[in-house]
């Protein structure tokens, strides 16, 4: 049997995801920035926003799962060539989208103190941590909702919508988190940390109202929701997307404790490892942008039973998510002296940045290679699978290293080695499964 893609598809759809999978954690990561460089001592806002906005980025990266999991249906029933059968799913599942963000909303904003207590936050950085996150809690609804729609336009094989809609998103959280911390003499006050919060809320639903007009002027789905029967599809699609919520929580307990354990090193560290982790965040987003096009692609092909295709697939996505992982380790090792002051003044926060730094980047080659087999494997569905590798990953690699590197006194060496053990084990087990289960597709 012939290929039935090519290289072009490949990047056509990879490239835009990249675009829109930055737009959330390039938000995080310019409130970080422009926070950091506030007149003052800014070492506590700087540790309170990075760690929101890690808290942020793993929220949405599990509730994005159920983008994932509407882009799996999607390209499954396009690939079969019966997306007039899901018409009535939809608009199901963006509502259910919206109701899921404002529950979120009212379990977490009320007790944000509470929440970042746990991260062991105090005194004046838990002050500000609450604050901000309970004005970009608001958000939630907004963005699981663009995330529906995103997640539909992926299933329909077109990544540039979600593109065009997260990048105006960020251009316009950058103009107004600028305007509105700083202020404008005579015009605008300044607002300080909840001028960036603010901000970001904004180009939040600027990116839904350009989602939902690519919605309606490209695609034959619509939002009206018709009298209440729930379709077929909903079942799967719901379960679906409680497995890759369990999976991804599994990523969040790694992150919970790896922030317990800066937090207790000192405000020094727990900055560092805000600016790092919204940096390792950023880099996997942008991976993740050909983990995207495995997904799309992979579900269409699992749909249509192309086995050759299957591999073609895998071998180009990883080749290039590699090698732009490469790319942006290389750029970071010229700027690496610099980096961490487009953040911080601080000395004793730059020096531990540079200590630890290296670590970050010699993971983004093995982070390719699991995030593009993990990419795939969500497109086939297999999310009961990816729930339970992530969970035993968790447990039996990334906390027995932390402890034991904590216990030898790592400090912020034992988080990040932590990491780096956690995803080799992801990247090697995905790539040999997948080898397993095309061989058995092809038998």
């Amino acid at each position: 049997m012939a290929v039935q893609i090519n290289t072009s598809q490949i990047l056509k759809l990879a490239i835009p995801a990249i675009i829109a999978g930055i737009a959330e954690p390039l938000i995080s990561i310019t409130d970080l920035a422009i926070i950091g460089k506030m007149q003052g001592d800014t070492t506590n806002a700087l540790a309170a926003i990075g760690l929101v906005g890690t808290f942020l980025s793993a929220i949405i990266w599990t509730l994005a799962q159920t983008k994932t999991s509407i882009s799996s249906i999607v390209s499954h029933t396009m690939g079969a060539n019966q997306l007039e059968k899901i018409n009535d799913l939809i608009p199901q599942v963006v509502w259910l989208n919206v109701v899921l963000g404002i529950f979120i909303y009212l379990i977490t904003a009320p007790v944000a103190s509470v929440i970042f207590t746990w991260y062991k936050a105090q005194g004046e950085v838990l002050s500000i941590a609450s604050s901000y996150y309970q004005v970009r809690a608001l958000g939630f609804p907004m963005t699981l909702c663009s995330f529906a729609i995103f997640g539909i336009f992926r299933g329909l094989q077109n990544t540039s919508w979600a593109m065009i809609a997260s990048l105006s998103g960020a251009v316009l959280n950058i103009l107004l988190t600028l305007t509105l911390v700083y202020g404008i003499d005579g015009v605008i006050p300044s607002y300080g940390v909840l001028g960036a919060a603010y901000g970001s809320l904004a180009a939040q639903l600027f990116m839904l109202l350009i989602a939902i007009y690519f919605l309606y002027n490209h695609t034959m789905f619509r939002l009206k929701l018709p009298l209440w029967h729930p379709h077929r599809q909903l079942p799967k699609h719901l379960w679906l997307t409680a497995n890759f919520f369990l999976r991804t929580a599994a990523i969040n307990v790694a992150i919970y404790f790896s922030y317990r354990f800066a937090n207790d090193y000192g405000a020094a560290h727990a900055a560092a490892h805000a600016v790092l982790m919204n940096i390792w965040l950023l880099f996997s987003f942008v991976v993740d942008g050909f983990a995207n096009a495995g997904n799309a692609i992979g579900g269409k092909l699992l749909g249509s039973k192309d086995a050759v295709s299957l591999k073609y697939l895998a071998n180009k996505t990883s080749l290039y998510g590699v090698a732009i992982a490469g790319v942006l380790s290389i750029v970071c090792a010229f700027l690496y002296t610099t980096l961490g002051k487009r953040f911080t003044d601080d000395p004793e926060v730059l020096e531990i940045i540079a200590n630890t730094f290296w670590i970050v980047l010699l993971m983004q080659p093995i982070n390719a290679v699991a995030f593009v087999y993990d990419g795939i494997f969500k497109g086939w569905g297999e999310a009961s699978y990816l729930r339970n590798l992530l969970w035993l990953l968790t447990a039996l690699v990334f906390l027995p290293v932390l402890f034991l590197l904590d216990y030898l006194e790592g400090d912020l060496y034992a988080v990040w080695l932590a990491f780096f053990a956690w995803m080799i084990g992801r990247a090697a087990i995905l790539f040999f499964k997948f080898k397993s289960k095309v061989a058995a597709m092809e038998s």
